[in-house]
């Protein structure tokens, strides 16, 4: 079985790649390293088991011929390249419009013409302003405005989704989506506003940590171990096909508390500081207040609950960041 993951350097990416590969998969993995790193998988590439069946490509996700060579010899696809990150998003939206609708669109084309299978890395942003939860996969879709550029991201993503469901229903594409909710876990970095890293690197150097707003919107968090273990899962589930599935945590927590129980597990001595979003982020961003997903729909699919709690998610990350602050 040869797998292409697209966006395999980076976070999600790269735990995919490594289980694929720990299974006996052959993994194709293509970056262009926007967001992703080489040393997110260097490790892979240096482990004499896995590495004369893994194969890394340096390039944009928008080159044709890269793509076809790629697609053309895959048995299924993983489609995670993105723009990422709240920051980043801000900082770069045409680059992110670009990179999530026309790259997506390039991979639904090319996998409908090789007939290949492909799992399409969606997000709950695609849910906009509800305060409700459990956010559902039959839930309306609310969004602010246009001038509001975070719901660029929102509202590219959902373009993805319905693409996806159109290449479904036209040419028969075998195609599952998955709508993922704050996955967290080692090697994830805090660069590009990623809020768990970011918190956890203050809090060890004893910096402010900075909690954006007010603090009470609230989050759930998965640990990427999970979320992997469910992308393989579905692939494999062939009543998945034309499907959408959240997944994601289902314990919530305020962002000011997330603060406070970084701080106490890493015996910080720092102390929480606000910063008004208009300070934090350009003056029109507009944040969610709340995000807690449903799995039911998942659990009845493929029989999936997060398995790794809030408590031994932070420790890992704890002390997977203190060993990289040593080196």
């Amino acid at each position: 079985m040869r797998v292409v993951i697209t966006g395999g350097a980076g976070f999600i990416g790269s735990h995919l790649a490594s289980a694929c590969l720990e299974k006996g998969m052959e993994v194709s993995i293509i970056d262009n390293l926007s967001t992703g790193s080489m040393d997110n998988i260097r490790y892979l590439q240096n482990d004499p088991r896995l590495q004369k069946r893994l194969s890394v490509t340096i390039d944009t996700i928008l080159n044709p011929l890269t793509m076809a060579e790629l697609i053309g010899s895959a048995d299924m696809v993983f489609h995670l390249a993105a723009a990422v990150g709240v920051r980043y998003i801000l900082e770069n939206p045409l680059e992110s419009i670009k990179t999530n609708i026309q790259g997506t669109e390039m991979v639904l084309n090319l996998c409908s013409r090789f007939n290949k299978k492909v799992l399409i890395a969606s997000s709950s942003e695609v849910y906009g302003k509800h305060l409700h939860a459990p956010l559902v996969e039959t839930d309306n879709i609310i969004y602010g405005p246009s001038t509001k550029s975070r719901w660029s991201y929102a509202a590219s993503k959902l373009m993805d989704e319905f693409t996806a469901l159109a290449y479904h229903s036209t040419k028969g594409l075998q195609v599952v989506i998955t709508r993922l909710f704050n996955t967290v876990g080692p090697r994830q970095t805090g660069a590009y506003g990623m809020v768990i890293p970011r918190f956890v690197e203050q809090a060890l150097k004893d910096l402010p940590v900075t909690v954006y707003g007010d603090g009470t919107q609230t989050r759930t968090f998965t640990f990427v171990d999970d979320v992997v273990r469910a992308l393989i899962e579905l692939m494999k589930h062939e009543k998945a096909v034309g499907e959408i599935f959240n997944v994601g945590g289902t314990k919530e927590i305020s962002i000011q508390d997330l603060a406070c129980k970084i701080i106490e597990k890493t015996n910080s001595k720092s102390a929480i500081e606000k910063i008004p979003y208009e300070k934090a982020f350009k003056k029109d961003f507009e944040d969610m207040q709340r995000r807690v997903p449903s799995v039911d729909k998942l659990k009845s699919f493929i029989g999936f609950e997060p398995k790794t709690d809030l408590e031994i998610i932070l420790s890992e990350i704890i002390d997977n960041m203190k060993a990289c602050l040593l080196t």
